[in-house]
Protein backbone atom coordinates (compact mmCIF):
# COMPACT_ATOMS: atom_id res chain seq x y z
CA UNK A 1 0.00 0.00 0.00
CA UNK A 2 1.58 3.32 -0.97
CA UNK A 3 0.76 6.94 0.05
CA UNK A 4 1.86 10.38 -1.29
CA UNK A 5 2.58 13.25 1.46
CA UNK A 6 1.90 16.22 0.36
CA UNK A 7 5.54 17.67 1.97
CA UNK A 8 6.49 20.81 -0.51
CA UNK A 9 4.94 23.94 1.01
CA UNK A 10 6.71 26.90 2.58
CA UNK A 11 5.58 26.91 5.84
CA UNK A 12 4.92 30.11 5.70
CA UNK A 13 3.26 30.32 9.02
CA UNK A 14 5.55 28.87 11.00
CA UNK A 15 8.17 31.27 10.51
CA UNK A 16 10.33 32.49 11.48
CA UNK A 17 10.81 28.21 12.12
CA UNK A 18 11.14 27.65 8.87
CA UNK A 19 13.03 29.73 7.14
CA UNK A 20 15.84 27.27 7.07
CA UNK A 21 14.34 24.01 8.11
CA UNK A 22 11.43 22.66 6.02
CA UNK A 23 8.07 22.22 7.85
CA UNK A 24 8.66 17.89 7.83
CA UNK A 25 11.73 18.31 9.89
CA UNK A 26 10.25 20.69 12.13
CA UNK A 27 11.62 18.64 15.03
CA UNK A 28 8.48 17.14 17.66
CA UNK A 29 9.57 15.36 20.81
CA UNK A 30 13.19 15.18 19.01
CA UNK A 31 12.45 13.75 15.71
CA UNK A 32 11.34 15.36 12.72
CA UNK A 33 7.47 15.56 12.58
CA UNK A 34 7.82 13.92 9.59
CA UNK A 35 9.34 10.23 11.07
CA UNK A 36 6.13 10.50 13.33
CA UNK A 37 4.04 10.57 10.69
CA UNK A 38 5.76 7.62 8.63
CA UNK A 39 5.53 5.44 11.58
CA UNK A 40 1.92 5.71 11.98
CA UNK A 41 1.49 5.16 8.40
CA UNK A 42 4.17 1.76 8.81
CA UNK A 43 2.11 0.41 11.87
CA UNK A 44 -0.97 0.30 9.51
CA UNK A 45 0.99 -1.47 6.56
CA UNK A 46 1.47 1.18 4.55
CA UNK A 47 5.36 0.72 3.92
CA UNK A 48 5.98 2.68 0.39
CA UNK A 49 5.48 6.42 0.42
CA UNK A 50 5.97 9.10 -1.94
CA UNK A 51 7.13 12.36 -0.71
CA UNK A 52 6.02 15.31 -2.84
CA UNK A 53 8.72 18.01 -2.65
CA UNK A 54 9.60 21.43 -3.78
CA UNK A 55 10.90 23.89 -0.84
CA UNK A 56 14.13 22.59 0.78
CA UNK A 57 13.70 19.73 -0.96
CA UNK A 58 17.52 18.12 -0.47
CA UNK A 59 17.62 18.60 3.04
CA UNK A 60 14.61 16.02 3.46
CA UNK A 61 15.99 13.90 0.79
CA UNK A 62 19.42 13.92 3.13
CA UNK A 63 17.73 12.92 5.90
CA UNK A 64 15.43 10.14 4.81
CA UNK A 65 17.60 8.90 1.73
CA UNK A 66 15.97 6.17 -0.39
CA UNK A 67 16.28 3.66 2.65
CA UNK A 68 16.21 4.26 6.03
CA UNK A 69 15.62 3.19 9.61
CA UNK A 70 11.70 2.49 8.81
CA UNK A 71 12.08 -0.21 6.79
CA UNK A 72 10.24 1.86 4.34
CA UNK A 73 10.69 2.68 0.58
CA UNK A 74 10.29 6.18 -0.13
CA UNK A 75 10.30 7.63 -3.47
CA UNK A 76 10.32 11.24 -4.26
CA UNK A 77 8.86 13.90 -6.81
CA UNK A 78 10.00 17.33 -7.21
CA UNK A 79 7.35 20.54 -7.40
CA UNK A 80 9.52 22.68 -10.06
CA UNK A 81 6.18 25.51 -9.76
CA UNK A 82 3.26 25.78 -8.00
CA UNK A 83 0.43 22.82 -8.78
CA UNK A 84 -1.70 22.73 -5.74
CA UNK A 85 -2.67 20.06 -4.15
CA UNK A 86 -4.33 18.16 -6.35
CA UNK A 87 -1.77 19.15 -8.96
CA UNK A 88 1.11 17.56 -6.81
CA UNK A 89 -0.21 14.08 -6.81
CA UNK A 90 -0.55 14.41 -10.70
CA UNK A 91 3.07 15.16 -10.34
CA UNK A 92 3.50 12.21 -8.41
CA UNK A 93 1.31 9.75 -10.80
CA UNK A 94 4.21 7.63 -12.41
CA UNK A 95 5.34 6.65 -8.80
CA UNK A 96 1.82 5.10 -8.25
CA UNK A 97 0.90 1.52 -9.04
CA UNK A 98 -2.80 0.96 -10.43
CA UNK A 99 -4.34 0.49 -6.56
CA UNK A 100 -5.65 2.90 -4.22
CA UNK A 101 -3.40 4.94 -2.10
CA UNK A 102 -3.64 7.50 0.47
CA UNK A 103 -2.80 11.41 0.51
CA UNK A 104 -1.74 13.14 3.14
CA UNK A 105 -1.08 16.84 3.64
CA UNK A 106 1.75 17.24 5.29
CA UNK A 107 1.38 19.51 8.03
CA UNK A 108 -1.33 17.12 9.70
CA UNK A 109 -0.64 15.13 12.77
CA UNK A 110 -3.28 12.35 13.90
CA UNK A 111 -3.85 8.74 15.48
CA UNK A 112 -6.42 8.23 12.77
CA UNK A 113 -6.62 4.28 12.11
CA UNK A 114 -6.05 3.90 8.51
CA UNK A 115 -6.81 0.50 8.79
CA UNK A 116 -10.12 1.22 9.47
CA UNK A 117 -10.36 3.81 6.89
CA UNK A 118 -9.33 1.52 3.77
CA UNK A 119 -11.88 -0.95 5.06
CA UNK A 120 -14.35 2.08 5.00
CA UNK A 121 -13.22 3.01 1.05
CA UNK A 122 -13.86 -0.61 0.10
CA UNK A 123 -16.61 -1.73 1.67
CA UNK A 124 -18.49 1.61 -0.33
CA UNK A 125 -16.70 0.79 -3.48
CA UNK A 126 -15.55 4.97 -2.83
CA UNK A 127 -13.77 6.88 -5.78
CA UNK A 128 -12.41 8.78 -2.95
CA UNK A 129 -12.91 8.63 1.02
CA UNK A 130 -12.28 11.66 3.13
CA UNK A 131 -11.13 11.39 6.77
CA UNK A 132 -13.13 14.17 8.23
CA UNK A 133 -12.74 15.31 11.85
CA UNK A 134 -15.05 17.97 14.25
CA UNK A 135 -13.27 21.22 15.39
CA UNK A 136 -14.68 23.87 17.79
CA UNK A 137 -14.61 26.37 15.09
CA UNK A 138 -15.30 24.86 11.57
CA UNK A 139 -14.83 29.23 10.18
CA UNK A 140 -11.23 28.40 9.77
CA UNK A 141 -11.18 25.13 8.32
CA UNK A 142 -12.81 23.37 5.27
CA UNK A 143 -16.44 22.26 6.23
CA UNK A 144 -17.78 19.16 4.81
CA UNK A 145 -21.60 18.26 4.26
CA UNK A 146 -22.46 14.65 4.06
CA UNK A 147 -25.68 12.45 4.03
CA UNK A 148 -26.39 9.67 6.75
CA UNK A 149 -25.01 7.37 4.55
CA UNK A 150 -21.58 8.78 4.73
CA UNK A 151 -22.32 10.22 1.20
CA UNK A 152 -20.45 13.45 0.70
CA UNK A 153 -22.75 16.53 -0.52
CA UNK A 154 -20.69 19.67 -0.49
CA UNK A 155 -17.51 21.19 0.32
CA UNK A 156 -17.32 24.90 1.76
CA UNK A 157 -13.89 26.22 2.28
CA UNK A 158 -14.02 28.65 5.32
CA UNK A 159 -17.12 28.96 5.79
CA UNK A 160 -18.87 32.26 7.08
CA UNK A 161 -20.50 31.52 10.75
CA UNK A 162 -24.18 31.55 8.94
CA UNK A 163 -23.16 28.85 6.70
CA UNK A 164 -21.93 26.33 9.15
CA UNK A 165 -23.93 23.42 9.27
CA UNK A 166 -21.69 20.35 11.10
CA UNK A 167 -18.40 21.06 13.02
CA UNK A 168 -16.96 18.09 10.59
CA UNK A 169 -14.17 19.29 8.58
CA UNK A 170 -11.67 17.66 5.78
CA UNK A 171 -9.58 16.53 8.04
CA UNK A 172 -6.24 16.50 5.41
CA UNK A 173 -6.11 12.86 4.90
CA UNK A 174 -7.66 10.70 1.81
CA UNK A 175 -7.92 7.41 -0.22
CA UNK A 176 -7.69 7.82 -3.53
CA UNK A 177 -8.53 5.33 -6.83
CA UNK A 178 -6.17 5.41 -9.39
CA UNK A 179 -8.79 6.64 -11.90
CA UNK A 180 -8.69 9.88 -9.84
CA UNK A 181 -6.04 10.85 -11.02
CA UNK A 182 -7.07 11.19 -14.73
CA UNK A 183 -9.79 14.00 -13.46
CA UNK A 184 -6.91 16.01 -12.79
CA UNK A 185 -4.79 17.90 -15.58
CA UNK A 186 -0.98 17.91 -16.07
CA UNK A 187 1.22 20.58 -15.33
CA UNK A 188 -1.54 22.49 -13.88
CA UNK A 189 -2.27 24.39 -10.49
CA UNK A 190 -5.75 22.24 -9.56
CA UNK A 191 -6.83 21.90 -5.57
CA UNK A 192 -8.41 19.01 -4.16
CA UNK A 193 -10.36 21.23 -1.86
CA UNK A 194 -11.68 23.79 -4.28
CA UNK A 195 -11.91 22.14 -7.96
CA UNK A 196 -11.12 18.56 -7.76
CA UNK A 197 -12.93 17.01 -5.21
CA UNK A 198 -16.39 19.73 -6.26
CA UNK A 199 -16.04 18.26 -9.60
CA UNK A 200 -16.44 14.84 -8.99
CA UNK A 201 -19.66 15.70 -6.82
CA UNK A 202 -20.89 17.45 -9.64
CA UNK A 203 -20.09 14.52 -11.66
CA UNK A 204 -21.73 11.90 -9.48
CA UNK A 205 -18.58 10.46 -8.39
CA UNK A 206 -18.60 8.69 -5.06
CA UNK A 207 -17.14 10.33 -2.51
CA UNK A 208 -17.30 8.93 0.95
CA UNK A 209 -16.50 10.34 4.37
CA UNK A 210 -14.92 8.74 6.97
CA UNK A 211 -15.12 10.28 10.70
CA UNK A 212 -12.80 10.41 13.14
CA UNK A 213 -12.88 11.09 16.84
CA UNK A 214 -9.16 10.52 17.36
CA UNK A 215 -6.25 13.05 17.77
CA UNK A 216 -5.89 15.50 15.29
CA UNK A 217 -4.07 18.97 14.98
CA UNK A 218 -2.49 20.94 11.82
CA UNK A 219 0.58 22.34 13.04
CA UNK A 220 0.78 25.68 10.82
CA UNK A 221 1.29 28.13 12.83
CA UNK A 222 4.18 28.16 16.00
CA UNK A 223 1.38 27.84 18.75
CA UNK A 224 0.00 24.93 17.08
CA UNK A 225 3.65 23.48 16.82
CA UNK A 226 3.96 24.04 20.26
CA UNK A 227 0.48 22.47 21.59
CA UNK A 228 1.52 19.25 19.64
CA UNK A 229 4.59 18.92 21.41
CA UNK A 230 3.29 19.43 24.50
CA UNK A 231 0.01 17.40 23.63
CA UNK A 232 2.05 14.22 23.02
CA UNK A 233 4.37 15.06 26.23
CA UNK A 234 0.83 14.94 28.31
CA UNK A 235 -0.22 12.23 27.01
CA UNK A 236 -3.24 13.91 25.57
CA UNK A 237 -2.88 12.45 21.47
CA UNK A 238 -4.05 8.40 22.29
CA UNK A 239 -0.99 5.82 22.15
CA UNK A 240 1.79 8.32 20.85
CA UNK A 241 4.01 10.14 23.22
CA UNK A 242 4.45 10.32 27.16
CA UNK A 243 1.78 8.18 28.62
CA UNK A 244 1.54 9.53 32.66
CA UNK A 245 1.70 13.29 31.71
CA UNK A 246 4.08 13.65 34.01
CA UNK A 247 7.12 11.94 33.01
CA UNK A 248 11.29 13.24 33.07
CA UNK A 249 12.58 11.47 30.37
CA UNK A 250 16.36 12.68 30.08
CA UNK A 251 18.53 11.47 26.91
CA UNK A 252 22.07 9.73 26.67
CA UNK A 253 25.87 11.14 27.78
CA UNK A 254 24.02 14.07 29.75
CA UNK A 255 24.61 15.61 32.49
CA UNK A 256 22.13 17.15 35.30
CA UNK A 257 23.62 18.71 38.20
CA UNK A 258 22.29 16.99 41.81
CA UNK A 259 20.57 20.87 42.49
CA UNK A 260 18.95 21.12 39.44
CA UNK A 261 15.17 20.71 39.54
CA UNK A 262 13.46 19.27 36.73
CA UNK A 263 9.30 18.85 36.97
CA UNK A 264 7.68 17.12 34.42
CA UNK A 265 6.60 16.40 31.75
CA UNK A 266 10.12 17.27 30.10
CA UNK A 267 11.86 15.26 27.54
CA UNK A 268 15.69 16.30 27.99
CA UNK A 269 17.74 15.06 25.07
CA UNK A 270 21.31 13.33 24.34
CA UNK A 271 24.67 14.95 25.32
CA UNK A 272 23.00 17.64 27.48
CA UNK A 273 24.40 19.96 30.67
CA UNK A 274 21.92 21.25 33.16
CA UNK A 275 24.23 22.95 35.51
CA UNK A 276 23.46 23.88 39.22
CA UNK A 277 19.98 25.54 40.04
CA UNK A 278 18.90 25.28 36.91
CA UNK A 279 14.75 24.88 36.90
CA UNK A 280 12.93 23.11 33.76
CA UNK A 281 9.36 23.38 34.61
CA UNK A 282 7.46 21.04 31.77
CA UNK A 283 5.78 20.80 29.49
CA UNK A 284 9.48 21.49 28.02
CA UNK A 285 11.27 19.83 25.55
CA UNK A 286 14.83 20.49 24.94
CA UNK A 287 16.99 19.08 21.85
CA UNK A 288 20.26 17.13 21.79
CA UNK A 289 24.01 19.06 23.06
CA UNK A 290 22.00 22.12 24.68
CA UNK A 291 23.64 23.78 27.51
CA UNK A 292 21.10 24.97 29.93
CA UNK A 293 23.26 27.55 32.67
CA UNK A 294 23.72 27.75 36.51
CA UNK A 295 19.62 29.21 38.08
CA UNK A 296 18.11 29.60 34.43
CA UNK A 297 14.42 29.20 34.25
CA UNK A 298 13.05 27.35 31.43
CA UNK A 299 9.42 26.81 31.09
CA UNK A 300 6.53 25.78 28.72
CA UNK A 301 8.99 25.99 26.06
CA UNK A 302 10.69 24.14 22.93
CA UNK A 303 14.22 24.16 22.29
CA UNK A 304 15.95 22.64 19.31
CA UNK A 305 19.04 21.00 19.60
CA UNK A 306 22.28 23.03 20.00
CA UNK A 307 21.40 25.67 21.85
CA UNK A 308 22.84 27.84 24.71
CA UNK A 309 20.99 29.22 27.45
CA UNK A 310 23.19 31.55 30.08
CA UNK A 311 22.96 31.64 33.78
CA UNK A 312 20.12 33.22 34.99
CA UNK A 313 17.97 33.07 31.52
CA UNK A 314 14.53 33.09 31.75
CA UNK A 315 12.52 31.74 28.95
CA UNK A 316 9.06 31.38 29.20
CA UNK A 317 6.18 29.82 26.86
CA UNK A 318 8.73 30.19 23.91
CA UNK A 319 10.39 28.47 20.64
CA UNK A 320 14.35 28.63 20.22
CA UNK A 321 15.58 27.08 17.03
CA UNK A 322 18.85 25.49 16.61
CA UNK A 323 22.01 27.21 17.51
CA UNK A 324 20.35 29.82 19.36
CA UNK A 325 22.53 31.78 22.52
CA UNK A 326 21.13 33.27 25.22
CA UNK A 327 23.82 35.08 27.16
CA UNK A 328 23.39 35.14 30.89
CA UNK A 329 20.23 37.26 32.50
CA UNK A 330 18.02 37.25 29.44
CA UNK A 331 14.98 37.03 29.74
CA UNK A 332 12.50 35.71 27.03
CA UNK A 333 8.66 35.40 27.21
CA UNK A 334 6.22 34.06 24.63
CA UNK A 335 8.71 34.39 22.01
CA UNK A 336 9.54 32.67 18.59
CA UNK A 337 13.33 32.47 17.50
CA UNK A 338 14.69 31.55 14.26
CA UNK A 339 18.12 29.62 14.11
CA UNK A 340 21.22 31.12 15.28
CA UNK A 341 19.56 33.78 16.77
CA UNK A 342 21.61 35.65 19.34
CA UNK A 343 20.74 37.06 22.20
CA UNK A 344 23.27 39.68 24.33
CA UNK A 345 23.84 39.75 27.77
CA UNK A 346 20.69 40.83 30.17
CA UNK A 347 18.74 42.01 27.58
CA UNK A 348 14.72 41.35 28.00
CA UNK A 349 12.86 40.69 24.59
CA UNK A 350 9.58 42.37 24.33
CA UNK A 351 7.11 39.92 24.92
CA UNK A 352 5.53 38.05 21.91
CA UNK A 353 8.92 38.31 19.30
CA UNK A 354 9.31 36.75 16.55
CA UNK A 355 12.93 37.16 15.47
CA UNK A 356 14.24 35.69 12.29
CA UNK A 357 16.93 33.77 12.04
CA UNK A 358 20.74 35.13 12.67
CA UNK A 359 19.65 37.86 14.29
CA UNK A 360 21.70 39.69 17.26
CA UNK A 361 19.36 41.58 19.48
CA UNK A 362 20.54 43.51 22.29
Amino acid sequence: MKAVILSGGLGTRLRPLTWNTPKSLVPVLNKPFLEHVLRHLKEHGIDEVVLALSNLASSIQEYFGCTNSLDMKIDYVMERSALGTAGAIKNAAEKLSHDSFFVLNGDIFSDLDYSAMLKCHRENNSDVTIALTAVDNPAAYGLVETKGDGRVTRFLEKPRQDEITTNLINAGTYIFEPGVLDMIPTDTEYSTERQLFPSMLASDASVRAFASSGYWIDIGSPEKYRRLNFDLLSGRSGKYGFQNGNEVVTGQAGQVHPTAKLEGPVLLGDNCVVESNAVIMGPAVIGDHCHIGEAATISASVIWPRVTIGNGCKLISSIAADNCVLQSGCEITQAILGNRVKILKNYKLPTGSMVEPKQIIG
